[in-house]
């Protein structure tokens, strides 16, 4: 995982890794509806405690909206009563982008899908979860896609 910043990166030697998915922004606009592409596109938030995802147990993979691309695993998604679907880690390291977002005056990380860029929430640290990373990656639902494990 990588931490970057929208103005540059902290590190100067940290590269941003290249989408895989590129589309243009009528693309994205004619494929997501209105508040999916004012989430995944433009970074917008949903209203807390109204996500499809914020209470489901449903066992699973959570995928990109955007792209179908693997983030989260039913088993790392926790309670954090946020309001916001929360997980304590990505399915994996590189499937996800984390960078700095000072736009509403406060230091956050911004998570981000590595295969599309899409915007999906942030991560916070240090916050006293029962979790084995201390990492809360609050997610918009309207970024997810679950994919319920078949039995």
């Amino acid at each position: 995982m990588g931490l970057f910043s929208r103005s540059g990166s902290e590190d100067s030697t940290a590269t941003e890794p290249a989408a895989t998915v590129v589309k243009t922004d009528d693309e994205w606009r004619a494929q997501l509806n209105p508040a999916e592409y004012q989430v995944l596109r433009k970074a917008g938030t949903e209203r807390p405690f109204t996500g499809e995802y914020t209470d489901t147990t449903t066992t699973g993979v959570y995928r990109c909206r955007a792209c179908n691309a693997e983030l989260f695993r039913s088993d790392s998604k926790f309670e954090s009563h946020c309001g916001w679907p929360s997980f304590f880690t990505p399915l994996a390291g590189e499937s996800v982008i984390e960078r700095v977002d000072s736009s509403m005056g406060m230091r956050r990380v911004e998570v981000l899908c590595a295969t599309c860029h899409s915007h999906l929430g942030h991560v916070f640290e240090g916050e006293g979860y029962g979790t084995p990373t201390d990492l809360r990656y609050c997610i918009n639902s309207v970024s997810l896609a679950l994919e319920p494990e078949t039995s």
